[in-house]
């Protein structure tokens, strides 16, 4: 299946002087933004796409806006969605990210792929991270200082987000979605929370989220409030002895419901879940119940993918 020629093109967007996002409508599974910040000595790329087609077109994308051939990617975590597209960008750049990305990304390989095995992935080649850090690092782009933060167990273990004070640009990663159901079932609520209470501290005037259109500090306040609706929807469930997906069935999303991707509340519920009956907010759950219950909600079908 080739769903490049049935959805909307990729959109080049300058953020800032030489800072721009790549985002990739409409933001639903494996459809994530990419940053390109254009440098004296090459282009810093933030993040790359699921699939070789459209890692493809993301090369393209920077020929367009930079002359010099892309010196570094930094990767915000190891997802398949964020990191597939490294050796198809930039064979020979300098791979960054957390400790941990380069870890996770080779215990998961390519098992995203098996989830949706129609989809156009073409011959994917995994390139983790050849530097890494613990906290936080400064990344020379030729001409800036980009920092590197990890705001410690979020969407996953591993996140890092893209900070430059000059401009007050931020790339979230998945720490943050636009529009876009966010998916803690691989992190922690509670940790995503005081995650973004981080980022907000920053004070940014772009956010630049994982997935979803190009914001502002919003962004950030409307994943911390469907997060806190996530609470209490756990809480109300775990009251009346009902089973995540029991509950995903019946829950008035509110204001969320226009949200891409609503069925992620499920597995977002079995995080939440867990961390309402545990006093560690990450204690260890089995993510693939929580993914067959995305299923189940759906019908017993997979969501739709359309990288």
């Amino acid at each position: 299946m080739n769903s490049l020629r049935h959805r909307p093109a990729p959109r080049l967007v300058e953020v800032a002087d030489a800072i721009f996002a790549y985002v990739q409508p409409d933001g639903g599974w494996c459809l994530n933004n990419c940053g390109i910040v254009v440098g004296a000595r090459g282009a810093t790329v933030i993040d790359t796409p699921a699939t070789v087609p459209r890692a493809r077109l993301l090369r393209m994308a920077i020929a367009q806006v930079s002359p010099r051939p892309v010196a570094t990617i930094v990767n915000t975590h190891h997802h398949g969605d964020h990191t597939f597209g490294n050796h198809t960008v930039a064979p020979h750049a300098t791979v960054v990210g957390h400790r941990a990305t380069g870890p996770a990304m080779l215990r998961e390989g390519l098992r995203l792929t098996s989830v949706w095995p129609e989809t156009r992935w073409g011959a994917v080649q995994l390139a983790p991270p050849t530097r890494t850090y613990t906290h936080r690092t400064v990344l020379p782009t030729g001409g800036r200082l980009l920092h590197l933060l990890h705001p410690g167990r979020a969407h996953t273990d591993n996140d890092t987000a893209v900070w430059d004070p000059e401009t007050r640009v931020l790339f979230t990663g998945d720490i943050c979605m636009s529009g876009v159901t966010p998916l803690v079932v691989d992190g922690s609520v509670a940790g995503t929370l005081e995650a973004l209470r981080t980022l907000s501290a920053l004070r940014p005037e772009t956010v630049v989220s994982g997935h979803g259109p190009v914001g502002g500090s919003e962004v950030l306040d409307d994943t911390t409030a469907y997060l806190l609706a996530l609470q209490g929807w756990a809480r109300e469930g775990l009251a009346a002895g009902i089973t995540p997906l029991e509950l995903a069935r019946t829950v008035d999303l509110g204001p969320f419901t226009q949200y891409v991707n609503p069925e992620r509340i499920v597995a977002n519920l079995h995080r939440a879940y867990a961390e309402e009956r545990s006093a560690d907010p990450f204690t260890m759950i089995d993510t693939d119940s929580a993914r067959r219950d995305v299923f189940a909600l759906l019908g017993g079908r997979p969501p739709v993918c359309h990288a």
